[in-house]
């Protein structure tokens, strides 16, 4: 469990040292990693895990819709969504936690309540009986507590929100039913079309070959595997428009996971992908 100790993240932390940080179970860290829910940002030479900043940041994330009980599919497909607005989700958590907050508040009053109550009935038992007060009538006579409607109306509305988008219904169609195996294949597959942009990159080539000129996002080589790309997401995931294609491509060369993921395929992949969408989707408009 955590121990309020300050661990440095310099150099990335080891899947156990998450754990000890986070309170979270390696096995669980481990089966997030599986989902392609919460991905290291880099493997060593003998294969552990490592987490860096904004892995820690994403795990916050996924505890505090863990916390206001959101399933594992839709905390991936939330965090996935190129429409996701991290601000905007965490706002909305205080809001809800702030609710939850103020129901459990509630819960320890009552039972406050029930307790004092019960010790006067104890401290008066060998004395005759008497009728109850109306405040220890109106005590055990209270349910209010125990409401939860306040609570679920703005947790749905906020499950509207997050799941209002044709994508995010798409996603849902496609992606149920799918086990944890067919997931950890499909995210296989994603990484493997970039690190087709990684080598084009890496090579220096828009083709890989000697005698070509340098890479260019906007060579065929490089609009081909968008095209792959935008089709593997519509087949597997939901309809790639290139409006969410072109909103995809910011979202990997922005400071965050998705870039950490990416240019393990190569330092500079995802702003390369970037500018190959950016070259795809203009052409396309």
């Amino acid at each position: 469990m955590p121990d309020g100790n300050e661990v440095s993240v310099v150099n990335g932390l080891t899947v156990k040292q998450v754990s000890e940080l986070s309170g979270v179970s390696i096995r669980t860290l481990q089966y997030y990693d599986n989902i392609g829910l919460l991905t290291p940002s880099e493997r060593t030479e003998a294969g552990y895990r490592l987490y860096g900043e904004e892995q820690l940041a994403t795990l916050q994330e996924i505890l505090l819709f863990r916390e206001l009980e959101f399933p594992l599919k839709e905390i991936k497909a939330i965090l996935g969504s190129p429409d996701h607005d991290r601000e905007k989700a965490l706002r909305q958590q205080v809001e809800l936690l702030t609710l939850k907050k103020e129901r459990l508040e509630g819960l320890i009053r009552l039972a406050n309540d029930l307790r004092i109550a019960q010790g006067k009935n104890a401290t008066s038992k060998n004395r005759a009986p008497e009728k109850n007060s109306a405040r220890e009538r109106k005590t055990t006579m209270d349910f209010t507590a125990f409401d939860k409607t306040k609570l679920e109306e703005y947790a749905k509305r906020a499950r509207e929100e997050y799941s209002g988008t044709d994508a995010y219904k798409e996603y849902e169609i496609k992606s149920a039913g799918r086990t944890a195996e067919t997931e950890a294949v499909l995210g296989e597959g994603l990484m493997a079309i970039f690190a087709r942009f990684g080598k084009l990159l890496t090579d220096g080539t828009s083709g890989g070959s000697e005698g070509e000129t340098p890479a260019d996002p906007a060579s065929p080589a490089a609009q081909e595997l968008v095209r792959e790309l935008q089709a593997f997401i519509t087949e597997h995931f939901y309809t790639c428009t290139p409006e969410i294609l072109a909103g995809l491509g910011k979202m990997y060369a922005a400071d965050g996971e998705f870039k950490e993921n990416i240019d393990r395929c190569g330092k500079g992949t995802s702003a390369f992908v970037s500018a190959a969408i950016d070259h795809f989707t203009q052409r396309s408009a």
